[in-house]
């Protein structure tokens, strides 16, 4: 008979004890996630979203980085805008975006850590 159990014990919801959460505020916080998730499923987005965690950027600036014409652009910084993911300033007739959210910025330089941090490294 083995001293301990080899399997951690789960309670109803298969969740460890210490990361139980109420099932209503699970499915909220699944529903926020998910959302939060399908912004960020863009190409487009998710490199501009690259590119402003290196700091702000102008509407033109974004478009020479991303090689893509400015309304591909805008219409791209609209939904990250409606998510709450960057923030605007105008100065002058010139807009610069940066990064509204920090669960965004964290969530980029993980994905920096897994797919181009090697990558940059050669």
């Amino acid at each position: 008979m083995p001293l301990s159990d080899p399997h951690p014990r789960f309670d109803a919801t298969g969740l460890p004890p210490e990361c139980a959460v109420a099932p209503e505020e699970m499915l909220a916080r699944a529903d926020e996630a998910s959302n939060f998730l399908k912004a960020l499923a863009h190409e487009g987005r998710l490199m501009i979203l690259c590119h402003l965690s290196t700091g702000e950027k102008s509407v033109t600036e974004l478009e020479i980085l991303l090689a893509s014409r400015q309304a591909a652009v805008s219409q791209q910084l609209a939904r990250l805008r409606l998510e709450g993911l960057v923030s605007a300033r105008r100065d002058g007739k010139a807009i610069y975006y940066s990064l509204a959210d920090t669960r965004a910025e964290r969530l980029v330089a993980t994905l920096y850590d897994i797919f181009c941090k090697d990558a940059a490294a050669d």
